[in-house]
């Protein structure tokens, strides 16, 4: 009898049709790229692989936009033009491909949730550009924001922590929980003044009653793995203090050395010890609930080298918790 392991990933060409084309940073291959790579350092026998999970577009507009997602629907079915200025074409089968992505993530909160697995990756996911009413930077929706909603409407969960190391700032979902003060928000991102989106300067940190429960880390272009872990313990101060309940990861491999449209110079070593330190505080404060979003990343052995070293920093944090559990 196989033995259930306490963390999943998320793989299959449902995921991997979310797409911009063979000659388009975010191509076909980039799932491809990570699926292999766990499998040659033989990381599968650690997780269990599951399939992508088609949702509703009911569970759509817990953040978007009615207008907008029959938009998508309509455009998915042409696939041809733009859903926004320029930077996020439409394709056919787009709105499946949407449908693909959120539903994969409900799946792993609603697996988590009921005590099936302590934690999940889903590669491609983290879609964080996107807002309510329209797509952004590649992103047609925003997993991140659905999921967050998912887990207050569904789940009753409220204290959610999201940190996020892709090399752009995650405008959308920074700016629509703004004024929410129980999303505690991390960001590590190459300076806007550099970068797109162009945001998430050190000083917005929230409005309203949420001041002071976001903390953006703007990065100076060729920022390394040396500044990352000198402002690190400053962000797990911050997550330590708000006590979560649920903690999200957006991990793009685009603030890795090499990345062809940013200016980052961190290893993969960043990933891993943003990931492990993430999941000890969500150990030590929620049962180790986390859910890994692949993010951004458009170099293939970053994406491989990357994405990997997240699901062995999970796999390990697991089996610590698990062994202090033991011990204890």
């Amino acid at each position: 009898m196989k033995t259930k392991k306490s963390c999943c990933v998320y793989l299959g060409d449902a995921l991997a049709r979310y797409t911009f084309g063979d000659d388009h940073p975010f191509g076909p291959l980039r799932h491809h790229a990570f699926s292999n790579a766990l499998r040659k350092k033989s990381l599968v026998q650690y997780v269990d692989i599951l399939k992508p999970v088609m949702t509703t577009q009911a569970i759509l507009e817990l953040f978007h936009t009615r207008e907008y997602i029959e938009k998508v629907k309509s455009m998915s079915a042409f696939g041809s033009g733009f859903l926004d200025q320029g930077d996020t074409p439409a394709f056919p089968g787009m709105y499946q491909a949407a449908l693909a992505i959120a539903g994969t993530v409900c799946n792993a909160i609603d697996r988590i949730v009921n005590n099936e697995y302590t934690s999940a990756f889903i590669p491609i996911a983290g879609l964080h550009h996107a807002r309510r009413d329209r797509a952004a930077g590649f992103c047609v929706i925003n997993d991140c924001g659905i999921a967050i909603e998912y887990l207050r409407h569904i789940h009753n969960i409220k204290k959610i922590a999201y940190i996020d190391i892709d090399a752009h700032h995650s405008d959308g979902v920074f700016y629509s929980f703004e004024d929410d003060s129980d999303l505690i928000f991390v960001d590590f991102h190459e300076d806007g003044h550099f970068l797109y989106p162009g945001t998430g300067n050190i000083d917005e940190t929230g409005k309203g009653s949420a001041k002071g429960t976001k903390l953006n880390f703007p990065m100076p272009p060729g920022a390394d793995n040396d500044l990352f872990m000198k402002l690190w313990p400053q962000a797990e101060e911050f997550l330590r203090t708000s006590k979560p309940e649920f903690v999200f990861l957006q991990c793009g491999a685009d603030s890795v050395y090499g990345d062809p449209i940013t200016h980052m110079a961190y290893s993969e070593r960043v990933h891993k010890h943003g990931v492990t330190n993430s999941c000890r505080i969500a150990n030590e404060f929620c049962g180790g609930r986390v859910v890994a979003l692949g993010g951004g990343g458009y170099n293939l052995d970053n994406i491989a080298k990357t994405w990997t070293a997240v699901v062995s920093a999970m796999i390990n944090a697991n089996k610590e918790a698990e062994d202090g559990a033991k011990l204890s």
